[in-house]
């Protein structure tokens, strides 16, 4: 959940609203409903016919019209015919896509301009809808499949702020966000959680008040924009993940607010909302009403409609604790829960590899239940019993206080005994902002470079990426991003390069989390045993396992002390030699760290830690060290355009993509399962690299 002060709505009637006797004629009645399915203004083509469909929901209308540029927005044109339900709809032939509406809904003699609800486009936030052809857009990746959800690494990113072009300002752009993807893919991001993209007030926004559910915020480049970017990032192998906001609208630039001119009592939102107690949030009296079975209907709708339309890969659904309650110690709302669970079951139903994520933070096991147990049906949860703990013991300045149960306890917490139900991190949009800053910020404020800041944050990156769960990263962490997070200000792409090391660092993190060499597959397991707990020295070691074995087995050992540990003993869960394949106090993650000798350990037999066989180790300060038993593949190390592997993109690899067009296997770049325009225009990005 995203916090802005409480605030009541301010409301804006789109356009105005007069009194017009006798705006539609008797004849104009006469015409037929529309014959075409769905909501708002739908293109279609009938055999040589072509036109518009509209259709809105505005059950206290007595009349409805729809004007725009086709004509000359007038009110009386072109009218829209009672369905009998609350629903008014027309086809109108001949109009195309690009064309600016809106609907003209009359109330008890009162005619008010609205921006069509289901708008799919509009030209500004205070503006009006344009009429959209969703099939103009031609996907470049089809049949993109999402990773397996424990191979998972998610990078929480804002399209705002994630790259802005020196010279430039806020806010970026879909497409500057797509040319920082595969900086990502290089790291070894697999899944992207964007943070909310609907249109919202103005050009600048975190984007948890968007005003327009079913448009893509027009600042950041419109709906073909964000297909691009999801057509990008499939490309890559990487997922895009959507964040959806139910728990309340707006409440600014909202033309759902007593869309149809109907509220009682007269200050409640109208059809849209709660007309009571029931509306009111931390951030306006804008709740919508669930328990409305079209209120239900068009935000159920809209959740498939990201998934289909725009082929996201899973929803991260905002605030789902006031979805189902009124407020973090209010009134249940039952129809708020039976929402959430026929959401759930909806995309479920169409496709179940789509990931659905709640952020609740209440720590309910419910929520990552299945709906057939009465639980709310979401596959993972935002998980706050991980980011406090971990993050209040790697800000402490004193490691006497210190907490390493807590930490344990943080580690092996799991829902329903599920380890990847849950999402863990250190730092998300709202752990790095609301009073709070980046982790190194918080470690020595104003010295967020510090060796203290360096090595305790990538101490909690080394927690998240060896812990069992989906893990999280927010952007810029990977090179210590500083301060605090806003919408005002870009990520700072040149500490890529400042803090070069940083970034290696989580790069080979996330290639033993993601098993990249075949020696490290427990880290992608279920199973945790942190079976070496001490207080005094700060030190952790964990056993993290899949199916168990050689490169399968693995053993992680935490340091939360300024203090080297040599000839220190822990357990061991099986015979023989140990390799060492990660070591934090390595002057390759930084030039001043101690570069502390540790090395691979042959167990013996003393017994230790309530294991059979032990090693004596040695460990660096604030530093983390991972074992694995068995021998590791080399990574690959060419580039995937790099067809022949001669090291260098060229000539070559062209005639060769050529050479097999239309067909799959060598040149199928983004593995989509046909070798095309995409993986070409994937290779020239990439030429002479």
């Amino acid at each position: 959940m995203s916090y802005y002060p409480p605030m009541n709505a301010i409301r804006r009637m789109s356009m105005c609203s007069v009194v017009v006797a006798g705006l539609f004629s008797a004849a104009e009645h006469t015409s037929a409903q529309s014959t075409h399915a769905g909501m708002g203004a739908i293109p279609y083509t009938d055999g040589a016919a072509s036109g518009v469909a509209f259709r809105t929901w505005a059950p206290n209308a007595t009349a409805v019209s729809v004007a725009g540029t086709f004509n000359s927005w007038s009110a009386s044109s072109h009218p829209l015919i009672s369905e009998g339900n609350g629903y008014w709809s027309k086809d109108v032939a001949t109009i195309a896509t690009g064309h600016q509406y809106q609907f003209v809904i009359r109330t008890n003699g009162v005619d008010y301009w609205k921006t069509d609800s289901n708008a799919t486009r509009v030209t500004n936030s205070i503006g009006v809808g344009i009429i959209y052809k969703p099939t103009a857009y031609q996907w470049q990746v089809n049949n993109f499949q999402i990773a397996n959800w424990n191979e998972l690494v998610l990078y929480e990113l804002h399209i705002g702020t994630f790259n802005v072009p020196s010279g430039t300002t806020v806010p970026g752009s879909f497409a500057e966000a797509s040319a920082r993807l595969d900086r990502l893919k290089d790291l070894g991001i697999n899944a992207v959680e964007v943070m909310p993209i609907q249109e919202f007030p103005g050009a600048i926004s975190w984007g948890y008040n968007g005003c327009h559910p079913w448009a893509v915020e027009s600042d950041y480049g419109g709906p073909d924009a964000f297909k691009a970017f999801v057509d990008a990032a499939h490309a890559r192998g990487i997922a895009v993940i959507i964040d959806l906001v139910f728990s309340h609208l707006g409440p600014n630039d909202l033309d759902l607010w007593q869309y149809d001119g109907f509220a009682s009592p007269a200050s409640s939102g109208g059809i849209f909302f709660y007309p009571d107690w029931r509306a009111n949030t931390p951030w306006g009296n804008t709740r919508p009403d669930f328990n409305r079975s079209e209120v239900r209907q068009y935000l159920r709708d809209n959740v498939l409609y990201w998934l289909n339309e725009f082929r996201c890969d899973g929803v991260r659904m905002d605030g789902t604790k006031y979805i189902r309650k009124t407020d973090q110690f209010g009134a249940d709302l039952p129809e708020g829960w039976s929402l959430l669970q026929w959401m759930n079951d909806s995309v479920n139903a169409q496709n179940t590899a789509k990931l659905m994520i709640a952020e609740d933070l209440d720590l309910n096991h419910l929520v990552t239940k299945t709906t057939g147990e009465g639980g709310a049906g979401f596959d993972a949860q935002w998980d706050p019993s991980f980011y406090p703990v971990v993050r209040s013991n790697l800000i402490e300045s004193n490691d006497q206080n210190r907490n390493m149960a807590a930490v344990k306890g943080a580690m092996t917490y799991s829902y329903n005994g599920s380890a990847f139900q849950r999402v863990i991190y250190t730092e998300s949009h709202d752990e790095v902002a609301n009073g709070q800053s980046r982790l190194p910020e918080q470690i020595w404020p104003g010295n967020a470079s510090s060796w203290f800041s360096r090595k305790r944050s990538t101490l909690g990156a080394a927690l998240v990426l060896t812990s069992a769960g989906i893990p999280m990263l927010f952007q810029g962490q990977e090179f210590l991003e500083d301060g605090w997070f806003t919408d005002t200000e870009p990520v700072d792409w040149s500490k890529e390069t400042t803090f070069a090391g940083i970034r290696d660092l989580y790069q080979d993190l996330i290639a033993m989390r993601l098993n990249a060499t075949n020696c490290t597959r427990g880290l992608t397991g279920g199973n945790t045993s942190v079976y070496h707990l001490n207080e005094g020295a700060n030190v952790l070691a964990s056993h993290r396992w899949r199916d168990g074995g050689a490169g399968d087995d693995v053993v992680v050992v935490m340091n939360f002390h300024n203090a080297t540990w040599s000839n220190y003993r822990i357990g061991f869960p099986r015979a023989g030699q140990w390799k060492l394949h990660f070591n934090s106090d390595a002057t390759l993650y930084g030039s001043d760290y101690a570069n502390t000798a540790s090395t691979d350990v042959w167990t013996d037999s003393q017994p230790y830690d309530g294991l059979a066989q032990s090693a004596l180790i040695k460990i660096g300060p604030y530093s983390s060290l991972v074992f694995s038993q068995g021998d590791c593949t080399a990574p690959p190390t060419h580039d995937s355009a790099d067809l022949n592997q001669d090291g260098s993109i060229g000539g070559a690899d062209l005639a060769l993509l050529m050479g097999n067009w239309g067909g799959t296997g060598l040149g199928d770049i983004n593995n989509s399962g046909s070798i095309d325009g995409a993986d070409l225009g994937v290779m020239l990005g990439r030429w002479g690299g």
